[in-house]
């Protein structure tokens, strides 16, 4: 233990290892279930979560090691939009300019269908841009089950052994009137999500109950998904 602990800070301190901490890629669900106000809670709630404080201390603990965020929408096949290119958190400043920017955003005229498989695709893609991370993260919001374009399961099957962690965000429905059946829909979204999209070691589903509760939601998935780096971590690094 001693050894590894010891070889886990001689990472730390390496120039190589030590141009990214983590590439987070965040993508948003705009699909036809998410209506303007649903748009404005999902984007102005992950603006919010970027400055808890819990969540700006682990980003900004290694600024040495920075983490890389890129933001994304995503509907049908063909309509990824970019909301944040790649950008290096380094200060404060950087996460006021990126909350800036999603409480600014606009919704654009987005089709209707949900391509989960295809947002995968995309995400993943966004991470190959950044090889030289120690961790490489896609965070994919979805209400809905995918409805168009490549399965889950096929996406996930492909990525095997491309290193990136998929982690997923799943949103419930808003309306209390439906009861209990609020519960039973997002115990099924969330079912399938763990079935057929998440990946990676450690990988791991957050639920909201409705996207009133999606900025809470978002920030519990920061904080999980950036608590550090971890011994797998290492031996990855040592043994890429």
């Amino acid at each position: 233990m001693i050894r590894l602990l010891s070889t886990v800070f001689t990472l730390l301190a390496c120039p190589v290892a030590s141009e990214c901490r983590q590439a987070l890629a965040l993508g948003l669900d705009v699909s036809g279930s998410v209506d303007s106000r649903e748009y404005r809670l999902q984007t102005g709630g992950l603006a919010a979560a970027l400055r808890r404080p819990e969540v700006v201390q682990l980003i900004l603990s290694d600024v040495g090691a920075p983490i890389r965020l890129a933001i994304f929408e995503w509907s049908e096949t063909r309509h990824q939009r970019m909301l944040v290119n790649w950008t290096e958190i380094r200060r404060n400043q950087d996460l006021e300019e990126i909350s800036g920017l999603l409480k600014k955003a606009e919704r654009s005229n987005a089709p209707q269908g949900t391509a989960v498989g295809s947002a995968m695709q995309f995400g993943a893609d966004l991470l190959s841009q950044q090889p030289n991370c120690w961790k490489r993260t896609l965070d994919l919001s979805g209400d809905g089950k995918h409805n168009l374009g490549p399965h889950p399961r096929r996406v996930k099957a492909e990525l095997l052994g491309t290193g990136i962690t998929i982690n997923g965000l799943v949103i419930g429905a808003d309306d209390p009137s439906h009861g209990d059946k609020r519960y039973v829909q997002v115990g099924e979204l969330s079912a399938y999500y763990n079935t057929w999209v998440i990946l990676g070691p450690g990988a791991f589903v957050e639920v909201a109950l409705g996207f009133e509760a999606y900025e809470d939601a978002m920030t519990r998935k920061l904080v999980r998904e950036l608590e550090g780096l971890t011994l797998s971590d290492a031996t990855d690094i040592l043994h890429p």
